[in-house]
Protein backbone atom coordinates (compact mmCIF):
# COMPACT_ATOMS: atom_id res chain seq x y z
CA UNK A 1 0.00 0.00 0.00
CA UNK A 2 1.26 3.47 -0.81
CA UNK A 3 0.42 7.00 0.19
CA UNK A 4 0.55 8.97 -3.04
CA UNK A 5 0.53 12.60 -4.09
CA UNK A 6 -0.35 14.13 -7.43
CA UNK A 7 1.32 17.32 -8.59
CA UNK A 8 -0.08 19.22 -11.56
CA UNK A 9 2.28 22.02 -12.56
CA UNK A 10 1.30 25.14 -14.42
CA UNK A 11 3.60 26.70 -16.98
CA UNK A 12 6.33 28.88 -15.48
CA UNK A 13 6.28 31.35 -18.36
CA UNK A 14 2.87 32.87 -19.16
CA UNK A 15 3.93 33.59 -22.76
CA UNK A 16 4.87 29.95 -23.40
CA UNK A 17 3.10 28.22 -26.29
CA UNK A 18 3.28 24.82 -24.55
CA UNK A 19 -0.32 23.70 -24.05
CA UNK A 20 0.38 20.89 -21.56
CA UNK A 21 0.67 20.86 -17.77
CA UNK A 22 3.10 18.22 -16.46
CA UNK A 23 1.69 15.74 -13.94
CA UNK A 24 3.78 13.99 -11.32
CA UNK A 25 2.39 11.03 -9.38
CA UNK A 26 4.64 10.07 -6.43
CA UNK A 27 4.21 6.92 -4.34
CA UNK A 28 5.51 6.39 -0.80
CA UNK A 29 5.49 2.73 0.21
CA UNK A 30 3.83 2.30 3.63
CA UNK A 31 4.12 -1.44 4.09
CA UNK A 32 5.55 -4.46 2.32
CA UNK A 33 9.12 -3.25 1.81
CA UNK A 34 10.55 -6.77 2.06
CA UNK A 35 7.99 -8.22 -0.33
CA UNK A 36 8.68 -5.40 -2.80
CA UNK A 37 12.42 -6.11 -2.68
CA UNK A 38 11.87 -9.85 -3.14
CA UNK A 39 9.63 -9.25 -6.17
CA UNK A 40 12.15 -6.83 -7.68
CA UNK A 41 14.99 -9.35 -7.24
CA UNK A 42 12.88 -12.10 -8.81
CA UNK A 43 11.81 -9.89 -11.72
CA UNK A 44 8.16 -10.06 -10.67
CA UNK A 45 5.42 -7.60 -11.48
CA UNK A 46 4.07 -5.32 -8.77
CA UNK A 47 0.57 -3.95 -8.35
CA UNK A 48 0.22 -1.12 -5.85
CA UNK A 49 -2.81 0.10 -3.96
CA UNK A 50 -2.35 3.86 -4.04
CA UNK A 51 -4.17 6.09 -1.57
CA UNK A 52 -3.92 9.55 -3.15
CA UNK A 53 -3.86 12.38 -0.63
CA UNK A 54 -5.90 15.40 -1.69
CA UNK A 55 -4.49 17.51 1.14
CA UNK A 56 -0.88 16.62 0.26
CA UNK A 57 -1.26 17.02 -3.50
CA UNK A 58 -0.74 20.00 -5.76
CA UNK A 59 -3.83 19.01 -7.71
CA UNK A 60 -7.54 19.46 -7.26
CA UNK A 61 -10.14 16.76 -6.66
CA UNK A 62 -11.15 16.70 -10.34
CA UNK A 63 -7.58 15.91 -11.42
CA UNK A 64 -7.30 13.12 -8.85
CA UNK A 65 -10.66 11.71 -9.98
CA UNK A 66 -9.30 11.46 -13.56
CA UNK A 67 -6.32 9.29 -12.52
CA UNK A 68 -7.95 5.83 -12.91
CA UNK A 69 -9.08 6.65 -16.45
CA UNK A 70 -5.74 8.22 -17.44
CA UNK A 71 -3.70 5.30 -16.13
CA UNK A 72 -5.49 2.94 -18.54
CA UNK A 73 -4.16 4.93 -21.53
CA UNK A 74 -0.79 4.28 -23.19
CA UNK A 75 1.88 6.57 -21.73
CA UNK A 76 2.23 8.64 -24.91
CA UNK A 77 -1.48 9.55 -24.74
CA UNK A 78 -1.52 10.65 -21.07
CA UNK A 79 -1.58 14.36 -21.67
CA UNK A 80 -3.76 17.06 -20.19
CA UNK A 81 -4.11 20.53 -21.59
CA UNK A 82 -3.18 23.31 -19.22
CA UNK A 83 -6.11 25.48 -18.14
CA UNK A 84 -6.37 28.91 -19.80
Amino acid sequence: MTLSTLGVCLLAEPESTDSYAPWGLSHFLLDGHHEMEALARAGGRVRLVALVSLAGSLADADDVARLPQLLTLPKRMRRRQAPN
